[in-house]
């Protein structure tokens, strides 16, 4: 699909916060996108194809996804993660080679919690592995980024033209350009193919967790109902 074609959104004020408005793609939360790792996920590097997107290591958001991350690697047992013992040896932080921010350590081509290709052990994220392991979602234990992708927030200061200003959260699509420059080089991305897009329920569904980690129980309360009032108003042709 083309990065920009006319979507639908919704602007609503947050029912947990006056001054913060919350704004909407319902095009990108109402469709059926989902992960398809290990199911015909082509890879964003074509010389790697089983390795996802974690062929980049995941950059922290700040010291406490850091240190969430530390104490996530800690737990991991032999059996679950392939790179425990150079984890343990090496560490499991690196940094950017361009800007030298912190991130997951990329060993070997591939980040150190991705656990490769024939490995006995659970394939793709030993992070996620761990998580299901303890009954808990994914997001308790991986990188902020990592989680959340390939949904998208951002933040804006407004001013009005009255000169009254207001806080915007926006939730859209982390489509090629949120990686930067490099986006446009990766070699497949999958929110952009209709390859992706089997899921069972919506991404507003199915990503329930992850959206009310980044906007709050109310919030995605009135999302949820706002989108799918628009939906009721305007039924895509299947």
């Amino acid at each position: 699909m083309a990065l920009d074609f006319p979507r639908t959104w919704v602007e609503f004020t947050d029912p947990a916060d006056s001054e913060t408005v919350i704004r909407a793609d319902v095009t990108w939360l109402m469709s059926r996108w989902t992960c398809i790792f290990g199911r015909g996920c082509l890879g964003i590097d074509s010389s790697r194809p089983d390795d996802g997107c974690c062929v980049h290591g995941a950059h922290f958001s700040g010291d406490s996804d850091e240190q969430r991350v530390r104490a996530a690697a800690a737990r991991l047992r032999p059996e679950e993660w392939q790179m425990r013992h150079r984890g343990r040896r090496g560490g499991v932080v690196g940094h950017d080679p361009d800007d030298g921010s912190r991130q997951t350590r990329v060993v070997d081509g591939a980040c150190i919690f991705h656990n490769r290709a024939g490995f006995d052990g659970p394939q793709g994220c030993a992070l996620h592995a761990l998580a299901l392991r303890e009954g808990e979602n994914p997001l308790t234990t991986k990188p902020d980024v990592c989680w959340q992708l390939p949904i998208r927030r951002g933040f804006r200061e407004v001013t009005r033209p009255d000169g009254t200003t207001y806080h915007e959260v926006t939730i859209s699509e982390f489509d090629r350009r949120s990686w930067g420059a490099g986006g446009h080089d990766l070699d497949w991305y999958c929110s952009g193919d209709t390859i992706a897009h089997v899921g069972v329920d919506p991404v507003l569904r199915s990503s329930r967790a992850e959206l009310v980690a980044l906007i709050g129980e109310a919030a995605y309360g009135e999302l949820v109902r706002l989108c799918e009032e628009q939906v009721a108003r305007h039924p895509a042709s299947p």
